[in-house]
């Protein structure tokens, strides 16, 4: 079973409201050969909702607890990003999840690359906080560019 960022299959769940439908995947979730996750939402976060980045890391630090996720009014997410990364997890788990596709550069589920922390548009390399649990979990992580290149090369 293939895992894949919410957003990624047209569910309008971002921070924004919208989505980032990618239409490979929303046949695959069609075909019941995907199921959708949204870490943000598991964790309590409302739809829509200010936009966060994590601050002194990236997600692995905010899991060992030296690096925050922090929305743009300054109020502190951290507590919901981690509970919905466990939650997410849970839910791999449970369904026995071989990979998990996810939304690059999200302050949850980017892969590679996540925002800076200092709300200016500047990406560096990083995990998100369900995408550093993952992988620390042996879980397959790929962004949604990723999985575009394999099916380019495919």
């Amino acid at each position: 079973m293939i895992v894949v960022s919410a957003c990624l299959a047209g569910l309008e769940v971002r921070y924004d409201g919208g989505h980032c439908l990618h239409q490979k995947l929303l046949q695959l979730v069609e075909e019941k050969k995907a199921t959708t996750i949204c870490p943000e939402v598991l964790g309590g976060l409302a739809t829509p909702r200010e936009p966060a980045e994590i601050i002194g890391g990236d997600g692995a630090d905010v899991l060992n607890g030296t690096a925050k996720v922090i929305d743009l009014r300054g109020e502190d997410v951290t507590a919901p990003f981690i509970k919905g990364a466990y939650e997410a997890l849970t839910i791999v788990r449970e369904l026995k999840g071989t990979t998990v596709v996810l939304k690059e550069n999200s302050p949850s589920c980017g892969s590679t690359m996540i925002y800076s922390g200092e709300f200016n548009g500047r990406k560096v390399a990083g995990n998100g906080v369900t995408a550093a649990l993952f992988k620390k979990n042996g879980i397959k992580v790929i962004s949604e560019k990723q999985l575009q290149q394999l099916f380019l090369e495919a």
